[in-house]
């Protein structure tokens, strides 16, 4: 029993320190493709880099395009904040962290008209102590904004799995009701059968099946 708290403290000891390291790492989650209509939108752009090389200056530039149309510079993150000129004027948050590993933007009230192809392109110039070398990476966000929301078909598989789960569950309990009344009614039955064999033996052969006494 010594060893159980001992294995409760380490177990312990080692989720937080993985909690730790989980929390300081970077992981590029793609954005969400579906947005309502009159909500707020977040585009997920997420660059990560490396321990090392988190000494940089990035340029973040995002750009709009409709189905079979050209990309429309709509905004620009570049030690400060610009917002072209666009469709999306007074719509636009920054969203980013200060790392600028995470370099979101959020559309406020979205429209239907909203929907298309959002670029994300980052530019990074890092600042060693030899070199200054040039990144770009890019992403695309193909979104689609409906007027309401859809029910999501995870929920629906998971509801569903809960009912046949709760339906198992009341069958299960009715059989084992059942079961636990025929046993009990059995051994009611059963005990009755020997009451009544003993009540039909006559007065002198219950006095003779007492048990004799040794001296």
């Amino acid at each position: 029993m010594a060893a159980l708290p001992r294995l409760v403290c380490a177990s312990s000891v080692v989720l937080a320190v993985w909690a730790g390291f989980c929390s300081a790492v970077c992981v590029e989650v793609p954005s969400e493709t579906e947005a309502v209509q009159g909500t707020h939108m977040k585009l997920l752009c997420i660059s990560c880099m490396k321990r090392e090389e988190v000494t940089a200056s990035t340029v973040v530039e995002w750009f709009y395009r409709t189905d079979g149309g050209k990309d429309e510079p709509i905004y620009k993150y570049e030690k400060k904040i610009y917002e072209f000129p666009s469709r999306f004027s007074g719509r636009l948050q920054w969203n980013g962290s200060k790392d600028m590993q995470d370099v979101s933007i959020t559309v406020l009230n979205v429209t239907l008209n909203d929907s298309g192809i959002y670029t994300c392109n980052i530019t990074r110039e890092f600042e060693f102590e030899i070199h200054r070398p040039l990144f770009t990476s890019s992403r695309q966000i193909h979104l689609t904004v409906v007027e309401e929301a859809g029910e999501d078909f995870t929920s629906v598989i998971s509801e569903i799995m809960m009912y046949i789960l709760l339906v198992f569950l009341t069958l299960w309990l009715l059989i084992e009701m059942v079961y636990c009344y025929r046993k009990v009614s059995k051994a009611e039955e059963a005990a009755q059968e020997n009451a009544t064999d003993y009540l039909a033996i006559p007065s002198e052969n219950k006095e003779n099946c007492a048990v004799p006494v040794e001296e």
